[in-house]
């Protein structure tokens, strides 16, 4: 199982949302502020009164010494609040070809630029070049995981470029969704947040990229690669 370990962690209450990386939290009585590493709207899981937890830090020039690293939905499952952490899962995960759709594909380098954009992940089988795109989904509804979360210029772009790239024939486009959480059935572009982030992946899809999700198992010791997810088109713009 590929799993990352969470460390050491406290329980917190959330209060409120300072700006795009800070949030404010009740921690033992005390008022704390945490910095938080996913820019995404996240309404629904930054909630007044609703359980977060923190991780410290002694990180220098720092503003705060805590870091926000899960979250709790309504139904009470937990959601990582760690942008970063699905690449290094998914880094970890091909590199011990532990992701059956992707086991024919050896793992090149990571963070690989191709022109003014920097891929996560560059693939290869035998002749055959593959740039993997990771990204991180927190919300679902219904059982939908929805990504983005909020208006993606930058995803837009790579799913344009992706899409360039696979039908000149260069390379092979990929995107993997990663769910932070344990509760998607399949994900899906969230086409009422982010229309021409939609528009762009019915395009990349018809250009041949290729794109894989995969849920994650997630307490409050470790987050560990889960079950493989269908990836369906959105619903109709």
């Amino acid at each position: 199982m590929v799993n990352l370990p969470m460390g050491k962690i406290v329980e917190a209450c959330f209060l409120e949302r300072l700006n795009r990386f800070m949030i404010r939290c009740r921690l033992e009585g005390e008022v704390v502020e945490a910095h938080l590493a996913d820019p995404g709207r996240l309404r629904e899981l930054l909630v007044a009164g609703r359980r977060v937890w923190l991780k410290p830090t002694d990180k220098p020039g720092r503003k705060t010494r805590w870091s926000a690293v899960l979250a709790e939905t309504e139904n009470g499952g937990l959601v990582s609040l760690v942008s970063a952490l699905p690449n290094a899962l998914i880094k970890k995960a091909l590199a011990e070809k532990a992701l059956p759709e992707l086991d024919s594909w050896s793992l090149v380098r990571g963070e690989y630029p191709v022109g003014r954009h920097r891929f996560d992940f560059l693939l290869k089988k035998g002749q055959k070049l593959m740039l993997l795109e990771v990204k991180s989904v927190t919300l679902v509804d219904n059982g939908a995981g929805l990504f983005p979360d909020a208006v993606t210029a930058r995803g837009r772009q790579h799913l344009d470029t992706l899409a360039e790239l696979t039908l000149s024939g260069q390379y092979q486009g990929a995107v993997l969704f990663v769910a932070q959480r344990s509760d998607a059935e399949y994900v899906t572009a969230a086409s009422h947040i982010d229309p021409q982030f939609a528009k762009a992946f019915i395009s990349a899809r018809r250009a041949g990229v290729e794109f894989y999700g995969r849920s994650c198992r997630v307490d409050k010791e470790q987050i560990s690669l889960g079950k493989a997810l269908p990836v369906l088109d959105p619903d109709p713009l």
